[in-house]
């Protein structure tokens, strides 16, 4: 390996804890097996997916995130009010506005902190810790939380038996901070969008195209509308660019990295793209069994998985991969300094 770190102005940033959680109801495939036509064997085959968490009536993202935000700061000692900054990747905000972070700023106490959300489908943690990350090397911020999370089974149609065994509810959050002396932290990104996807892949109705109504209601336009053929052909094609793009630019393989932890949306997406890298099954982290797709917070709760498994070491190159609706891409690369 002859690893090329691209040079930062300022300062280099790095992950220094992680929080998730996930609500405790559970939806099962034999539970979706009497609501919908459909088998434990025709979902997992397909899709690699077992069970899913469900957000509890009453709950919102922000519930979620706050969960998350909470442990996260514990584990590393952080008061609230340190925290200069919150970016929530999510497109299961709990209304329109005020955003996510300002909930989450209120409900764990991040006095005098501003944030905003970041709208990229399953791969708004991604994005937003880019931001996140930019924000600390900027040299203007030593302290930026960064959640992802989703509660997908909100906006899920249980009558449609494509979509509503794909989709759970969870999600997690990363405390960013300057990196010690000899440390590298975030090494590179690449992110893309492109919107002659967003037909492919979209929830209609509920802004200001189409406003709620009693005709949006009666045509399901709030429900998850998707392109399953076109969706998977895209992620495969994309999910496997990008990842390989910021691997080869600076000078790593997969054969370098402790691990690859990919957006879960289905084992066979996840499956083509470690093929494409070159990387050994036993490091590329999965856990769509047990959550589904959480969208934003699939990466938070991978990274959980990661650190329980004892993949995720102080020292490690870790690659991470995603894409979402819009359709956006994109991967990042980072010495775990945890």
């Amino acid at each position: 390996m002859s690893l090329t770190v691209r040079p930062v102005v300022g300062r280099r940033a790095k992950i220094t804890a992680l929080g998730t959680y996930v609500p405790p109801d559970v939806l099962t495939n034999q539970d979706l097996e009497k609501m919908v036509e459909t088998s434990d064997q025709w979902i997992v085959e397909r899709t690699g997916i077992r069970e899913r968490h469900v957000l509890a009536q009453g709950l919102g993202v922000s519930d979620i995130c706050t969960e998350a935000a909470k442990k996260c700061l514990a584990a590393r000692g952080v008061k609230p009010q340190e925290v200069e900054a919150i970016l929530v990747g999510t497109v299961t905000p709990d209304m329109m506005f005020p955003s996510t972070a300002c909930l989450v700023e209120d409900k764990i106490g991040a006095k005098g902190a501003w944030g905003f959300d970041v709208s990229a489908g399953c791969s708004g943690f991604l994005f937003a810790l880019q931001a996140g990350a930019k924000l600390v090397e900027s040299g203007t911020h030593t302290k930026v939380l960064v959640c992802g999370a989703d509660a997908n089974t909100r906006m899920t149609d249980y009558t449609d038996r494509a979509t509503c065994v794909l989709f759970g509810d969870g999600g997690g959050a990363v405390l960013l901070e300057p990196c010690a002396e000899g440390e590298i932290g975030f090494i590179d990104a690449v992110n893309e969008i492109d919107g002659s996807g967003g037909a492919s892949l979209n929830l209609p109705a509920g802004g200001s195209l189409h406003p709620p109504s009693h005709e949006t209601v009666e045509k399901k336009m709030h429900f998850i509308h998707q392109d399953g053929p076109a969706v998977f052909k895209f992620a495969v094609r994309k999910m496997a660019e990008t990842t390989v793009k910021v691997l080869e630019r600076n000078g790593v393989t997969g054969a370098d990295l402790a691990c690859f932890i990919p957006h879960q949306a289905n084992k066979r997406i996840i499956t083509a793209t470690a093929e494409r890298l070159g990387m050994d099954p036993e490091r590329v982290i999965l856990n769509i069994e047990k959550y589904g797709n959480t969208s934003s917070g699939t990466i938070p709760l991978a990274m959980q998985t990661a650190l329980e498994e004892g993949k995720l070491k102080k020292g490690g190159l870790v690659l991470l991969g995603a894409m979402g609706a819009g359709f956006t891409v994109g991967a990042a690369l980072l010495q775990w300094e945890m």
